[in-house]
């Protein structure tokens, strides 16, 4: 039987990401130009490999970020475990040097495997981690060999180590950046890396886009 396969990106450009105000799970931005320019190249690039399904969270910005795919009339399922972690009472506030501090803060105590820190007002990884965990135990009874799975940046960190079976801890050790691409094969119970952080459907992009 051919090996199952997950194609996991993050949703493109919002101006939110462009202005560098924080965007979690409480805030449903939706794709700039730029970002539907993203994922109009990623479907460019992606649009001759055989998907199944689409997964999304329940955020619009991921939604767009598929949308050529979904008018293809592929099976789309939503999935609320996917949304961006709460970042509290970051969530729409412009980026200040306190509230970098206080970020890095939480993310040293992370790294440190002390999940349960959280923002005031947001989620800790601990939480994000536990209802990822109730899509990771849906995901052998979801229907299709090739999965499409749009979701978000701190989000699809904390996924990939669920997937690669790796502590919480490690999250930090995958970049991201919009629409960037993150190619897993399954290799018998947990998942391989195919390709990782691959952004070459962006490299011929205009930079003013």
């Amino acid at each position: 039987m051919e090996a199952r396969e997950v194609y996991l990106i993050r949703h493109g450009e919002t101006d939110y990401n462009r202005m560098r105000i924080v965007q979690g799970r409480g805030v449903d931005t939706s794709l700039n130009d730029k970002g539907r320019i993203q994922a109009q190249a990623f479907y460019q690039a992606y649009r001759h490999v055989s998907f199944d399904r689409v997964i999304t969270s329940t955020q619009q910005r991921t939604h767009q970020s598929v949308s050529p795919f979904l008018d293809e009339g592929l099976p789309w399922d939503k999935y609320s475990e996917l949304d961006e972690i709460d970042w509290g009472i970051h969530e729409g506030q412009p980026s200040t040097k306190e509230m970098r501090e206080e970020y890095r803060r939480i993310v040293a105590a992370w790294q440190s495997g002390d999940y349960k820190q959280q923002l005031p007002g947001g989620e800790s990884a601990w939480d994000m981690q536990q209802r990822q965990l109730r899509f990771i135990k849906r995901l052998p009874e979801i229907e299709g060999q090739r999965l499409l799975i749009c979701s978000h940046g701190r989000a699809m960190r904390s996924l990939l180590c669920l997937l690669l079976d790796r502590p919480l801890k490690e999250m930090d050790q995958f970049p991201h950046a919009n629409l960037t691409l993150y190619h897993l094969r399954q290799n018998g119970a947990g998942f391989e890396v195919v390709k990782a952080h691959d952004t070459a459907h962006l490299r011929d992009l205009p930079l003013s886009s």
